[in-house]
């Protein structure tokens, strides 16, 4: 289940996508980023790289980040210094309104995720790590799908995996994104400034 690639196209920005970064999510991640191709990026790098199984532990306790698991996702952030991290996920179809619930920011600390269509979700990687280990600028969104994902599911999680890698700035991303999903970009950016104040939406 574990996967690793790196798309090299010379100058530019770094990205990285990391799947599967806990308990057995990485059946269905690897299915999406290995259909990542080197035509999907213009310029700069972008690394793949899916997870084995592991312990189920949530990314927001901070405790995650002493897993062995936690340290790779951790390691690789700070090797490749990303502009554009996406965080990729699956979850089982039961637990949606608990991910996109507004009730999520008393019981997790967070805001719900927003369901781009046919499931999938999108929101910011973990506080954890995005008000440390990245800037202001930088893009670093999580984005889940339904684990075992209809092929609908599995085409709209693609389309913004492509958008993060065909993309050689914030600006382009959120252009991009405002375009083909207008609404759920307002509200991401209405819970960033709730939560993050000056952080950006994605």
């Amino acid at each position: 289940m574990a996967y690793f690639k790196i798309i090299d196209k010379g100058e530019g920005i770094n990205r990285l996508f990391i799947g599967g970064v806990h308990g057995k999510e990485g059946l269905s991640t690897l299915n999406a980023l290995q259909k990542i191709q080197d035509s999907d990026v213009d310029e700069g790098k972008l690394v793949i790289h899916n997870c084995d199984t592991s312990p189920y532990r949530s990314t927001l306790d901070t405790q995650y980040y002493e897993s062995k698991v936690g340290k790779e996702v951790l390691c690789l952030i700070n090797h490749y210094n990303p502009q554009i991290y996406v965080e990729a996920h699956c979850y089982r179809k039961e637990n949606y309104h608990k991910l996109t619930s507004p009730e999520r920011w008393d019981e997790k600390g967070v805001p719900p995720l927003i369901d781009l269509g046919e499931g999938v979700l999108i929101g910011s990687a973990s506080p954890n790590i995005r008000t440390t280990l990245f800037t202001r600028n930088d893009v670093c969104i999580t984005l889940e799908m339904p684990c075992n994902p209809s092929k609908d599911s599995l085409n709209v999680y693609l389309d913004v995996l492509r958008i993060m890698a065909g993309s050689s700035s914030r600006d382009e991303v959120e252009k991009k994104m405002r375009k083909n999903y207008p609404s759920q970009v307002e509200r991401a950016s209405r819970y960033a400034q709730e939560f993050f104040g000056n952080y950006p939406p994605f």
